[in-house]
């Protein structure tokens, strides 16, 4: 059919032919102009595809009506006008590409209709890691072993980048990701195939949100949908509620944007936003740079919600040209927003939208503040961060418990280090990293940092020499502006030299710690700390040997290193004595917000955006003199322990297989609550008493070779070991911390992947039990592969986070939700019970099926395949299955 919606109007440059857009201001119905601005963003993609998209008839009328049928679980099918990706999440899906190619030959068809067609960027920025800090050729080593560590992992990457089409890869060494969209990626208005059209964007890595601050709606989504995504298949999605959360006044002068962030996170997880939209709105949003607002939405996982929008306005047309757009295309830009009536006014308060639910902050009431020991929802203000660490060390294990005896909470541990004698403690710092996309594409924060290091050198102050300390920007941009405002040689003197340009200790790519360090924690069982500008502080994540870990403002992260413990109080008592006996506070050396803009507008200008981002993807020669082969079917190389043909298309077929009811199954883990993807499936260091490390070594590695479990995605037989394989994981059947389970069978207590294959062996299909929010945390699909291959048929939880629960379905693996009022509690469920789940033969959207127990009880579950699309990639067997069987045919 012919779009009624698209009209032809004035060229919004006049140098440009005439150009078609959606007009929807111009349509006949006032109800769009109550709709928020996220929800027209939605139907712009939905009108755009509507001809080829469109699944149901009347979904058009279904988004103007939002307000009605919200509740209604109506599905929408949203075509993003992007896909972005990282390597921890781009070689599987590479690994994937090239596998699907080889299914869809062997079925009879053209494997070159594997290939993306909707366009995709891969960023290379989790591989790094900080095994050289505190010297000035910390960059370069690190660097160099990245490249030796890697090189087979990046000769596939280019190896894809030239068999596929439409696939750009951004080489390491170039930045984070998400800062990348922000400054150089995102269009925020499309120009492309005669069409204007808001941009849009779904990303293979939670935090993909973060370019929900610059006006690009975009979110994170596992590997398997946005492989889906590339090949042309729109993401299904029930329309979205949308919470409105509006902000008033003015942020004090000492707040900084991660404390605005870590108050929103505490309160949106108490509000409750799950599977929503979050739309900000209200004149607080006005006093917030785009940076403040990319800071806020990028922890929009943490949250919870599926997106946490701000909708452009004049300042986010200011941030376009300031990192360097080109000026004509930034006003064709705006024209084309104040068009199609969304460009923003936040103090224009008949602007405001229709929500589903309005909460309030106001700006002022933010105090400085952490958040931790364990979760990035639990805020502490610094002023109480003595007493609340002191708190959780005598506290039951637990997310703000520790259960340290109380005879044993001033322990003290001697040690040497590069031979000078030093004392640890519990709550003794001995990680300090500026890190992640979280903070460091702030300018403010950043160079809030800089002016904290230049004022406690000048007092004397300094960071105790064993503290790893680490600066690893999130793009070159960060460290120009540093070098050029003049701080850069004071955060050097403190440690905080520049390490990368990566993830690094945000995802667990911390680099080892000091064996003297490492010893002292181990002999005195302590409670060492790490304190981090990331976005995650789940256990095991940071570091093996940091059981508490705290999310702080990069000022902070330099306070705590030179304060060297997390027990102190800042009003009361000193960060240190200098040379000349003086007690330095925290206040003595604290920016002011009117300190750092100053600086900010002096130094941070396009120039630097444009130098940095001209030579983004040749600038480094290591990568331009990688040699990749040329053929569009990838050769397999079975000696490789990095990249391998996945076992997801064995066996695959043209007619589909009916689903079958799951008889007698074994539970392989029975968990709590805040079970995180980090637990299901961790991304750092491979213990080496694990089976992945078993696996490495009978392939005849070293240990030092081993890498990281994110490094290995490419590679199935180690990623299915490293499945549960989280030292912190606390799994019921067992009275202590560790990747360990029950085999019930035989009564041995096994290793999780062991007792997995023992089932296996026996033909035993197998199920996992958990709390609420299964599956919190990164979007990684491993966390669904890897279950999927260890047998795991399907999960019970009471409740999913998004990401997980479209993973699962995406392998075929059931999410069951205990229906309200219900849990393993109330049903009486030991895990020890062996589970029959009745599949019916006609299935519906979030039917409730019947579980049958070997002990005679029966109740029912709620299956949560939310829309019909993901019952037919369920009959599939997977999205995957379902995108070879639609090529191949």
């Amino acid at each position: 059919m012919s779009n009624p919606f698209v009209r032809i109007v004035e060229p919004l440059d006049p140098k440009q032919p005439l150009k078609k857009f959606f007009n929807l201001s111009k349509l006949e119905d006032v109800r769009y102009a109550h709709l928020p601005f996220s929800i027209r963003v939605l139907l712009e993609a939905a009108i755009r595809n509507c001809d080829e998209f469109l699944v149901k008839k009347g979904d058009v009328e279904n988004i103007l009506n939002w307000k009605v049928v919200q509740h209604q679980n109506v599905e929408v099918p949203f075509k993003p006008a992007r896909v972005i990706l990282q390597d921890f999440t781009g070689v599987p899906a590479v690994v994937d590409f090239a596998a699907m190619r080889d299914a869809v030959k062997k079925l009879g068809g053209d494997p070159e209709k594997i290939n993306p067609i909707c366009p995709a960027d891969l960023v290379i920025d989790h591989s790094i890691q900080v095994d050289f800090n505190r010297r000035s050729d910390s960059l370069q080593k690190n660097q160099d072993l990245e490249f030796e560590r890697n090189k087979e992992r990046f000769e596939f990457l280019k190896w894809g980048s030239q068999a596929f089409k439409n696939m750009r890869i951004i080489p390491p060494g170039s930045g984070i990701i998400h800062q990348v969209n922000l400054e150089y990626l995102a269009r925020v208005v499309m120009d492309q195939d005669g069409y204007y059209y808001p941009d849009s964007v779904v990303g293979t890595d939670s935090h993909t949100t973060m370019i929900d601050g610059l006006g690009v709606l975009g979110w994170g989504v596992g590997g398997i949908e946005a492989e889906a995504v590339m090949l042309g298949q729109p993401i299904s999605m029930v329309l979205p509620e949308v919470v409105g959360y509006k902000l008033l006044g003015n942020p004090h002068p000492l707040v900084t944007s991660t404390d605005i962030v870590l108050t929103i996170t505490k309160h949106l997880r108490q509000v409750g936003v799950v599977g929503k939209f979050v739309e900000f709105f209200g004149p607080g949003v006005a006093q917030l740079s785009i940076a403040d607002r990319a800071t806020i939405a990028n922890m929009c996982p943490e949250y919870g919600a599926t997106a946490a929008y701000f909708p452009v306005d004049d300042i986010s047309i200011g941030y376009l040209i300031q990192t360097g757009r080109d000026k004509e295309k930034v006003m064709c830009t705006k024209r084309y927003l104040e068009a199609v009536g969304m460009l923003r006014d936040f103090k224009n308060s008949s602007q405001d939208p229709d929500f589903t639910q309005v909460v309030e902050l106001d700006l002022h009431t933010v105090v400085p503040c952490c958040s931790g020991p364990k979760r990035p929802q639990d805020k502490v203000a610094v002023s109480d961060m003595k007493k609340d660490f002191e708190t959780c060390l005598g506290a039951k294990q637990g997310f703000k418990g520790f259960q340290i005896a109380p005879d044993r909470h001033t322990s003290i541990v001697k040690f040497n280090f590069e031979g000078c004698d030093f004392e640890l403690a519990h709550g003794s710092v001995v990680i300090a990293a500026i890190t992640s996309c979280t903070n460091t594409s702030n300018p403010s924060v950043m160079l809030g940092a800089g002016l904290l290091a230049k004022k406690a050198v000048e007092a004397g102050l300094t960071v105790k020499p064993y503290i790893k300390t680490s600066l690893s920007p999130g793009s070159g941009v960060v460290t120009y502006y540093l070098r050029e405002s003049g701080v850069m040689s004071y955060l050097s003197q403190l440690g905080f030299d520049v390490v990368g340009y990566g993830c690094m200790t945000c995802i667990g790519n911390s680099g080892p710690l000091p064996e003297s360090v490492v010893e002292a924690i181990t002999q005195g069982d302590l409670v060492a700390v790490g304190v981090l500008s990331g976005n995650r502080n789940f256990e095991g994540r940071v570091h093996p040997n940091t059981r508490a870990n705290y999310l702080a403002s990069p000022p902070l992260v330099i306070a705590y290193a030179i304060a060297g413990t997390i027990r102190i109080d800042f009003e009361k008592e000193p960060l240190g004595i200098n040379a000349s006996g003086r007690k330095i506070f925290l206040k003595d050396i604290w920016p002011t917000r009117n300190d750092i803009q100053a600086v900010e507008r002096q130094f941070v200008i396009p120039g630097m955006f444009k130098e940095v981002y001209q030579k983004i993807e040749t600038v480094n020669q290591s990568w331009n003199a990688l040699n990749a082969p040329s053929d569009k079917l990838y050769t397999w190389n079975p000696k490789s322990t990095y990249i391998k043909s996945p076992p997801f298309f064995d066996g695959l077929t043209l007619a589909l297989q009916t689903p079958k009811t799951i008889e007698d199954a074994y539970v392989l883990l029975s968990f709590g609550d805040s079970v995180t993807t980090d637990h299901i499936s961790p991304a750092g260091n491979i213990a080496r008493n694990s089976p992945a490390a078993r696996y490495l070594t009978s392939r005849g590695l070293t240990p030092r070779e081993f890498n990281s479990y994110g490094s290995r995605r490419g590679n199935d037989a180690v990623m299915a070991r490293g499945t549960f394989a989280n030292i912190r994981l606390v799994n019921k059947f067992i009275d202590k911390q560790g990747p360990q389970t029950v085999h019930f069978p035989s009564g041995e207590t096994l290793d999780v992947f062991d007792a997995a294959e023992r089932y296996k062996q026996a033909g035993h299909p197998l199920i996992v039990l958990a709390g609420k929010e299964y599956g919190a945390g990164s979007s990684r699909d491993w966390a669904a592969k890897g279950p999927f291959l260890l047998g795991v048929k399907a999960v019970l939880a009471e409740s999913y986070e998004r990401i997980h629960r479209s993973n699962l379905v995406g392998m075929g693996v059931i999410p069951l939700q205990y229906l309200p009022g219900q849990d393993a509690g109330t049903l009486g469920l030991t895990g020890r019970e062996r589970y029959t789940i009745i599949i019916p033969e006609q299935l519906k959207p979030q039917m409730n099926v019947q579980i049958k127990l070997d002990t005679g009880k029966t109740f029912h579950a709620i299956m949560r395949f939310d829309t019909d699309v993901e019952l037919t990639y369920f009959h599939n067997g997977g999205i995957l299955n379902y995108m070879i069987r639609k090529m191949a045919s």
